[in-house]
């Protein structure tokens, strides 16, 4: 990990947003299991889906911002949500990565990107039909002048999908699962027998680093009436919030900490799908759960709303 000044980045979200995530793009996509097949493409369609519905697709000419390796759009993408794509993100390493993934894809004529900040994006008014971010808004400082950004790029009746979004309850339960997590699974470095099932001790203090920045560029969490508050102070009508994830983050996130303490090897491909099939079943139960449940104790927040006036497509 190349050497921070911390300081500086803690006087500076926005320092703190491009060091970090520009060290993380290279390794991203393995941190958090993401791919551009079958199965993200179907995690990415289901959350649009379940915020936003399936009218209006394919939309046009669609944006993402803090994109971060593409994982949002480009699965969109391949579900059929959307045409042509701009893919954006406060780091230049996001980006590159984004692009890479996109051209792999076969989207290089379909697909570009740009570094951009999400409180000044450098378009002009009414160039969107769709505008989409996946765990995003809780790094940007001034989230109300992101979204008034938002809804200014979109055209009159376009829309936009932010899911992903950290809730203020959930997202204290998921810090100390993984907290407890992260002690226990490195502590069985001092086991005989069982050392070589941890990481490293180089790349566990690089994990610690790592996890320091991260304190600094997750900037807020909210509550279901925040999100619903941003996007109707922007302007936005038609606005809905909805929540997910509560048996699924309390197994989710103990098991993206354990994947991140041990030695990669010795988990191997059937964890992966014990793993993944564990989060679909609790994905299932917590839907049943959202009938009972309030809103505010489930970890994920999605949020979606449209620009007023008259449908334009070109």
């Amino acid at each position: 990990m190349p050497d921070i000044d911390i300081e500086a980045a803690r006087s500076d979200p926005k320092l703190a947003n491009v060091v970090y995530h520009d060290w993380e793009a290279a390794s991203y996509d393995d941190k958090w299991s993401i791919s551009f097949d079958e199965r993200c493409i179907d995690y990415a369609r289901d959350r649009f889906a379940k915020i936003a519905g399936t009218d209006g697709w394919p939309y046009g000419d669609a944006l993402e911002i803090g994109a971060g390796t593409g994982f949002f759009l480009l699965n969109l993408k391949q579900a059929g949500v959307l045409d042509r794509g701009t893919v954006t993100d406060i780091s230049p390493g996001m980006v590159e990565a984004a692009l890479r993934s996109a051209n792999a894809l076969g989207f290089g004529d379909t697909v570009t990107g740009r570094v951009v900040d999400a409180e000044g994006l450098p378009f002009d008014d009414a160039s969107f039909d769709l505008v989409v971010g996946h765990a995003v808004l809780h790094h940007i400082p001034d989230v109300d002048l992101a979204l008034r950004e938002v809804l200014r790029v979109l055209r009159p009746g376009g829309r936009f999908v932010f899911a992903g979004e950290p809730t203020r309850w959930g997202d204290a339960v998921a810090r100390r699962l993984s907290h407890a997590t992260w002690l226990a699974a490195t502590s069985l470095r001092h086991v005989p027998g069982l050392r070589s099932w941890v990481r490293p001790a180089a790349e566990l203090t690089e994990s610690s680093q790592a996890a320091a920045l991260e304190w600094l560029v997750d900037l807020h969490t909210f509550a279901p009436a925040d999100l619903r508050g941003v996007a109707v102070r922007a302007g936005a009508i038609d606005v809905d919030v909805a929540t997910e994830e509560l048996t699924a983050a309390w197994f989710g996130w103990p098991v993206r900490t354990l994947e991140c303490a041990l030695a990669p090897d010795r988990l191997g491909v059937r964890w992966a799908y014990f793993a993944f099939n564990s989060w679909k079943r609790l994905m299932a139960v917590d839907g049943l759960a959202a009938r009972v449940v309030p809103q505010a104790l489930f970890y994920n927040a999605l949020v979606t709303g449209v620009r007023p006036g008259e449908p334009v497509r070109l």
